[in-house]
């Protein structure tokens, strides 16, 4: 008689391979989908920012994956969720690094990253993997400079003017 463990070994190591041979060949017709993201306005303390929206189950999965165009200094990606939870970024496919902005209903940072990495090996996700340790509703995205040329800190204010 054969022991489960004896069967399940083969299952588990197959399924493991498909999912890698799956997220490393993308087909290209999904990395080249064109996203238009709606713009919003944005105050972050006293500076009127511009920012695309990601305000669903879709645009926030694909955010800034597969995009060759960094945002500039002046402007970034704004993830908007339906409750305050801790919403991690796996920074699989993007190819820039990022400053990335954890903030929370009353628009008060939660936490903030600066210069997050993007993943350079699928199998080591806890590199390129970032997470609020504090409840937020919003996370904003650009690239890497944008918390420093903003001047943004950790007593920074997010309003949202117009989504």
């Amino acid at each position: 008689m054969v022991k489960k463990i004896t069967l399940l070994i083969p299952v588990i190591i197959s399924a493991f391979v498909i999912g890698i041979l799956g997220i490393i060949s993308v087909p290209s017709d999904i990395k080249n989908v064109n996203i238009n993201f709606s713009k919003g306005t944005i105050k972050i303390d006293e500076k009127l920012l511009t920012v695309e929206i990601a305000d669903s189950d879709f645009d926030r999965q694909r955010w800034l994956t597969f995009r060759n165009d960094k945002p500039n200094l002046d402007s970034g990606l704004l993830l908007l969720y339906d409750k305050p939870d801790l919403y991690s970024m796996w920074l699989l496919n993007i190819k820039y690094p990022l400053d990335l902005m954890w903030f929370d209903q009353n628009g008060d940072i939660v936490y903030l990253k600066k210069d997050a990495q993007p993943c350079d090996n699928i199998l080591d996700s806890s590199k390129c993997t970032f997470k609020n340790t504090k409840p937020a509703e919003f996370v904003l995205a650009s690239s890497s400079g944008f918390i420093q040329h903003n001047n943004i800190t950790e007593s920074s204010k997010l309003e949202i003017i117009s989504v």
